[in-house]
């Protein structure tokens, strides 16, 4: 059986997040309803935009981001007692350092895994895990798993296994994009599991939305990746799996304007610029919308 339409929301932070709904939310306003896909896949905060999207209109959620009501995406400022640019500095230091020892992308996520879980060892507390699957929760419009067919990609930190859940996996919604989004620091507890961030995997994950007829893939890191391109964790890589497949695919990185206002890696947790992200998203949405309508439909 052949699906008809699947759309890809990747991960980057807070702005990144920000982004993606003002693109979404600018594509639907001009008559592209691109949350009415037959799939959604979302990683890291591309996870809490898919949650998003399923249960509210775009609009508003633009417009709470425009307003400043809506908590930021990233991890709550009192982790480890540090603001998040500073966070967001030492995860690519750390990161850095691992993709320099690691051998392949499995021994990669499996050492991500491990620095994780040392961090949670000497770092966390059942309080401090709480208040961080409250932070998620308040996010999303509603808790519940949509029928619409969502997943959430995450990483087992132990075995740095990626893990998909959905609607049928006997995990709560709020835990899934909790687990997803487990990037910069201790990872995510479901029972006697932990998770880590599911952009360790892919940062798009493109390639799950296989044997669907068409993707469309919004990448807020413009389809780069730190690690070595060899490892094949790149969106062009996935692109080109998809193609081969038999897929459309279609994808949309942030322009000029968009770039400009969300900033470099270390900003990517700046909730400040999570306003123009949006608005700069749903100015890129809204003129390319004109350019994705026979794609689309």
């Amino acid at each position: 059986m052949v699906h008809n339409l699947a759309l890809v929301l990747g991960g980057g932070g807070s702005t990144a997040n920000a982004w993606e709904i003002g693109v979404i939310a600018g594509l639907v306003g001009a008559g592209l309803d691109v949350t009415a896909a037959d799939l959604i896949i979302g990683t890291s905060a591309g996870s809490t935009t898919a949650a998003q999207i399923s249960a509210a209109r775009p609009a508003e959620l633009l417009a709470n981001i425009l307003a400043q009501t809506r908590p930021r995406t990233g991890p709550v400022e009192s982790d480890r007692g540090r603001g998040p640019q500073i966070q967001a500095a030492d995860h690519l230091e750390r990161m850095r350092r691992i993709i320099s020892a690691a051998q392949d992308a499995a021994d990669y996520r499996r050492m991500l895994g491990a620095a994780a879980i040392e961090i949670d060892a000497t770092s966390g507390s059942s309080a401090r895990r709480a208040q961080r699957r409250a932070a998620v929760a308040t996010r999303l419009p509603s808790q519940d798993w949509p029928q619409q067919a969502v997943r959430i990609v995450a990483v087992d930190a132990h075995s740095g296994h990626p893990i998909v859940f959905d609607r049928h996996s006997g995990v709560d919604l709020v835990d899934a994009v909790a687990a997803s989004c487990a990037g910069s620091g201790a990872p995510h507890r479901i029972g006697d599991n932990r998770y880590i961030d599911g952009g360790f995997r892919r940062n798009e994950n493109a390639d799950l939305a296989a044997g669907y007829a068409r993707v469309l893939v919004l990448s807020p890191f413009g389809g780069r990746s730190l690690v070595p391109p060899e490892w094949g964790m790149h969106l062009a890589a996935q692109v080109e799996e998809l193609r081969e497949r038999g897929s459309w695919v279609e994808t949309i990185v942030p322009d000029s304007k968009s770039r400009n206002v969300m900033g470099f890696a270390a900003t990517v947790m700046d909730p400040s610029r999570r306003p123009p992200s949006a608005r700069a998203g749903y100015d890129q949405g809204r003129a390319l919308a004109e350019h994705r309508t026979e794609f689309w439909r």
